[in-house]
């Protein structure tokens, strides 16, 4: 369901500067604040942010099932770049993000200052470097969430996982917690408005959005997986195959879900 009906030239213009505002806001506050205060408070922040970025969106969030504890590796399927505010709406985490990302206006500045680490796909050291820091993270009783697809698909499927990224969670001995993202419409079908997929840019995307009416994003937790003496690539089919499942509970007709 891409071509829902959109909303008025107003609410849209609403939208855009509400989106603006909260920018500024973002940027005010790693510069000025962030410095300031500890880690806790600054979490807190990033979470009240991304909840208000998704209602100056108009965007409604439902989540199913349990929150991850602290210390928790998130794996999820990957549609949209709302996907990370969504999560951190609820447990904000360290996300492990493509380097392009770095390269967005503001928002890849904003991620850089929010426990966002950035790696090439390509480069073995970066992945190395990366698996280290996101251990630490974890050990730390910290949440850290990763998009094991690698890439975006529309929300019609789950793209085959990478087991390797997995590495930090066994590494650090973190409880994994499956996750499935999926974006409705207001009547409950599934949408591929948010979907940030093939050649269309960020502002396509987010002008996508600000024109949708009654959008909504359904996090569906699923339990957390101890990862003792697992194979990251037993891990990785496991973990791909419950999301598969919560996606396909919500649309059993879906083939192409079944792994």
């Amino acid at each position: 369901m891409r071509n829902s009906p959109g909303v008025s030239t107003r609410q849209r213009c609403r939208r855009w500067l509400r989106v603006a505002v909260l920018l500024l806001r973002g940027l005010v506050t790693v510069v000025a604040i962030y410095p300031l205060i500890g880690e806790a408070r600054r979490l807190e922040r990033r979470r009240v942010w991304s909840l208000g970025l998704l209602r100056a969106l108009d965007v409604a969030l439902i989540s199913e099932g349990p929150a991850p504890p602290e210390g928790a590796f998130i794996v999820a399927n990957h549609v949209s770049w709302l996907d990370i505010f969504a999560i951190n709406a609820l447990a904000p985490a360290a996300f492990i993000a493509k380097s392009e990302v770095r390269a967005w206006p503001l928002i890849g500045w904003l991620a850089a200052h929010n426990d966002t680490i950035f790696v090439q796909r390509a480069s073995r050291a970066q992945a190395r470097t990366a698996n280290r820091r996101i251990a630490r993270l974890v050990g730390c009783s910290r949440r850290a969430a990763l998009f094991a697809e690698g890439t975006t698909s529309d929300g019609s499927k789950v793209l085959p996982f990478h087991a390797a990224l997995l590495q930090p969670a066994i590494d650090a001995g973190a409880p994994v917690v499956p996750l499935a993202i999926r974006y409705e419409g207001r009547d409950g079908s599934r949408s591929t408005i948010p979907a940030y997929i093939g050649a269309t840019s960020l502002i396509e995307s987010l002008a996508a959005v600000c024109n949708a009416d009654g959008l909504q994003v359904r996090l569906l937790w699923c339990s957390p997986r101890e990862v003792d003496r697992k194979h990251r690539k037993q891990l990785c089919s496991e973990t791909r195959h419950e999301i598969c499942r919560e996606l396909a509970r919500h649309e059993p007709d879906a083939i192409a879900l079944v792994v």
